[in-house]
């Protein structure tokens, strides 16, 4: 290695640095927008005058099957993101679409969920409770339609030009972004379904 290398710092490595610690402060303010959320949620969900209560319309087998898809795509999203950083691309290509598979199987899942509430004549307007489940639910949902875009976008071009140093911290984002959303539905599935069922 010459002098003028050593003087040089490593730029691809900086800016992997830079945008990982950028999203991570993003997913920092959207995990404090969730807590918020689930703030209000923990006031409200005993406010069922009007409406059903949450052992009336939850399933939990059902909802089970839900967070063992969203779990099987944080994990298959974390070996795309490992296949990643070690330049398979075929192998990060095909974990990432399995994730977006079992991603895009989540979103009628939750929409029967939904459909269940309305074909018993509720609706998020029939109480408190309802009001905040569709908006926590629903935010939890835009966050996997964001995922499934983001994913549908990114893998062509790493299938054209191949894992460089830009998609290689595009992908380390995305597989991110995935586990961040499995962690809130843990959450949501333990204290909206779980806790409202058994309590």
């Amino acid at each position: 290695m010459t002098t003028a290398e050593n003087h040089y710092p490593d730029t691809h490595h900086d800016d992997y640095s830079k945008t990982t610690f950028g999203f991570w402060v993003y997913l920092l303010s959207d995990l404090m927008f969730f807590a918020t959320l689930f703030a209000a949620y923990a006031v409200l969900s005993k406010n069922t005058f009007g409406g059903p209560t949450q052992k009336e319309i939850f399933s939990l087998p059902y909802a089970t099957i839900e967070t063992l898809m969203l779990l099987a795509a944080a994990f298959t999203a974390g070996l795309g993101g490992a296949l990643t950083h070690r330049k398979s691309k075929g192998g990060a290509i095909t974990f990432f679409l399995i994730t977006f598979v079992l991603g895009l199987f989540f979103l009628p899942m939750l929409h029967h969920e939904y459909s269940h509430i309305f074909a018993l004549g509720y609706s998020w307007k029939s109480n408190a409770f309802l009001s905040m489940y569709f908006t926590l639910t629903g935010t939890l949902a835009l966050h996997v339609i964001i995922g499934l875009l983001w994913t549908l976008v990114l893998l062509p071009p790493v299938f054209k030009q191949g894992i460089t140093p830009l998609y290689l911290k595009r992908l380390s984002c995305l597989r991110i972004f995935w586990q961040f959303i499995n962690i809130v539905w843990v959450f949501i599935f333990t204290f909206v379904y779980l806790l409202g069922v058994i309590s």
